[in-house]
């Protein structure tokens, strides 16, 4: 059985960080492409960053890209996404998400909330 779970939400001030982890469990992890996503109230999901199986490369959404770092340690089948600088518009629910295009194999966790707010 597939496991993403993701963890780190919370409350935070403008201007402040905070680090989402994402555990997965069930798959092979170190051949999946990781990445994040949001969705806010009344918007459609977006990616937010992706990484490869290695780590070795990287994509962000240009709204994030410098502020947000996404990294993964496969010895421990997690990935994070370090986010500084928040802004109130980063205000969402972020989704972790496994993908291996190859067997089209696709998996969500259950999202953590993210809210930047003075």
């Amino acid at each position: 059985q597939v496991q993403l779970v993701e963890s780190g939400g919370g409350l935070v001030q403008p201007g402040g960080s905070l680090r989402l982890s994402c555990a997965a469990s069930g798959i092979i992890f170190r051949i999946y492409t990781m990445g994040w996503y949001r969705q806010a109230p009344g918007k459609q999901r977006e990616l937010v960053a992706v990484i490869t199986g290695t780590g070795g490369n990287t994509n962000y959404a240009s709204s994030v890209k410098g502020r947000f770092t996404i990294s993964r340690d496969n010895a421990k089948n997690t990935v994070y996404l370090q986010m500084n600088s928040l802004k109130p518009e980063d205000t969402a629910v972020y989704y972790c998400n496994a993908n291996y295009p190859i067997s089209q194999l696709d998996y969500w966790g259950q999202g953590t909330q993210v809210t930047v707010s003075s």
